[in-house]
């Protein structure tokens, strides 16, 4: 695998990694998520890196096998140029829905043991 191509995978995985680490000690619950405003700023940051790290993907491998991959880049560039209407509801839709696949891809991409 070519290494700025890994690098790039690594910046994703280390971001899905920390935004899942941030409910590593407590139970998942929607209220205590919107109801912290600094939680939800260090989510949006590691979507944005995210994001970033994929689009440079795609312009390496535009095949790469991510799912979603593309709506990655666009839930980027939603939280960047929309802020102002993201709501929590998306946010915690990302967590609990696809970060959990997104990491287990990128593992098995990187193959790095789980």
């Amino acid at each position: 695998m070519d290494e700025i191509l890994q690098k790039y995978l690594y910046d994703v995985l280390g971001a899905v990694t920390e935004t899942l680490s941030y409910f590593d000690n407590s139970s998942k619950h929607f209220n205590e998520f919107a109801s912290n405003l600094m939680l939800r700023r260090a989510v949006e940051r590691n979507i944005e890196i995210m994001g970033e790290a994929m689009n440079r993907i795609l312009r390496i491998c535009p095949d790469i096998r991510i799912s979603n991959a593309r709506k990655i880049v666009d839930t980027r560039n939603y939280i960047i140029h929309a802020y102002d209407s993201l709501s929590s509801d998306i946010l915690w839709s990302i967590i609990i829905n696809h970060l959990p696949l997104l990491k287990t891809e990128i593992e098995e991409l990187l193959h790095v043991p789980t």
